[in-house]
């Protein structure tokens, strides 16, 4: 018997996860919020889809309606949301959907490390770029990170 046929796992998470396997999601709360936005911040993307974190690590939450994930990017529209706590350990991979509460902010888009080793800024993709109050935040609100379930492929016609 291999691992994988003696670990239980349910039908829909196997079907759901493409390249990556099912990971646990990351949890934290919200530290300070941020108000102001820039028209030209100048962040870079990281080369990396993905950044683990540690619990008790804070890093930054910056959103925009930039598309592009090439390393180096540069992101000049934004808007800063605030600082996060993160409750537990696990990795954040661009595409995970970010959640204030019970609300849908976005999906990662990227890493910016100008601030680093201080704090990562995690872009989050969004229709637009906005604030911590344009969202209602309030310090202690929770945050996750999740893994965005993709629907499973077609099957094929027997």
């Amino acid at each position: 018997m291999t691992v994988s046929e003696s670990l239980p796992v349910h039908e829909s998470v196997h079907k759901s996860v493409q390249e990556d396997g099912p990971k646990r999601t990351v949890r934290g709360t919200l530290v300070k919020v941020l108000v102001h936005r820039r028209d030209d911040r100048g962040m870079r993307l990281e080369p990396f889809a993905s950044r683990c974190v540690r619990a008790g690590e804070v890093h930054e939450l910056v959103t925009t309606d930039h598309h592009e994930t090439e390393a180096g990017s540069r992101v000049d529209r934004v808007g800063f949301l605030g600082f996060v706590e993160i409750a537990n350990a696990g990795v954040i991979d661009r595409g995970d959907e970010v959640w204030a509460g019970d609300r849908l902010v976005g999906t990662v888009l990227g890493f910016d490390s100008c601030h680093f080793p201080n704090h990562y800024n995690v872009l989050i993709r969004a229709d637009a770029p906005r604030t911590g109050p344009e969202l209602r935040l309030e310090p202690e609100v929770p945050i996750r990170f999740q893994q965005r379930l993709r629907p499973a492929p077609a099957s094929a016609p027997s």
